[in-house]
């Protein structure tokens, strides 16, 4: 069986991209295979992760675009040439235009590091998402993994899985806890039923 290729979309250090790469090592993604990591910055740590798995790396650079869209058509350049179906946003820092999502249906992937509804849509990205867990006194968070659609977090839920928020947290233990106990763990799950599903609808044609 020909595997479902995946784009995987980055802008750091690409901690997300391994937990994918990683389960792809141990067997876990029997329908998907990550072919391209495409970087906003060309500095981007998780372009040596992908190269060190043998994935091709590519780094379209948003500061030297012009505008959204020669960005987004360089990304989609990339994405077409390696045949990807799939798109996984890891730790991606740019908000993609509706004109971009909506070419791709159910097939955009994000990881946000809170249970969705709460602590989500602009503006809550990275370490501000568990700033604001903390602020307001939660006793437990999370991760969603959810499709990409025009609205920033605003897309179907794929999974969630609750984190206790524990006594003396900041901001930046809570993130790695979310990260290793949700995130790592949901994130090459939704990539493996997107692509299966892929798989499925073709092979009923």
């Amino acid at each position: 069986m020909d595997k479902i290729a995946v784009a995987v979309l980055v802008s750091g250090g690409g901690t997300n991209l391994q937990a994918i790469l990683d389960a792809e090592r141990r067997g876990e993604l029997s329908h998907a295979e990550v072919k391209v990591v495409v970087s906003s910055r060309a500095d981007a740590y998780a372009l040596e992760r992908a190269r060190a798995a043998g994935v091709e790396a590519v780094a379209v650079e948003r500061g030297k675009c012009a505008s959204q869209e020669e960005f987004e058509d360089g990304i989609e350049r990339a994405i077409k040439n390696a045949g990807a179906e799939i798109i996984v946003l890891a730790g991606f820092m740019s908000i993609l235009s509706e004109r971009f999502t909506s070419r791709y249906p159910e097939r955009i992937i994000n990881v946000h590091p809170s249970l969705i509804p709460k602590f989500c849509g602009k503006g809550f990205y990275g370490l501000k998402v568990h700033e604001a867990v903390l602020a307001a006194g939660e006793k437990t968070t999370g991760a969603t993994v959810h499709y990409v659609n025009e609205i920033p977090d605003g897309g179907e839920i794929i999974f969630q899985k609750e984190v206790a928020v524990k006594e003396g947290d900041t901001p930046e233990t809570l993130q790695k806890r979310v990260m290793q106990e949700a995130e790592w763990q949901l994130l090459p799950r939704a990539v493996e039923l997107t692509a299966e599903r892929i798989a499925a609808e073709r092979s009923a044609k």
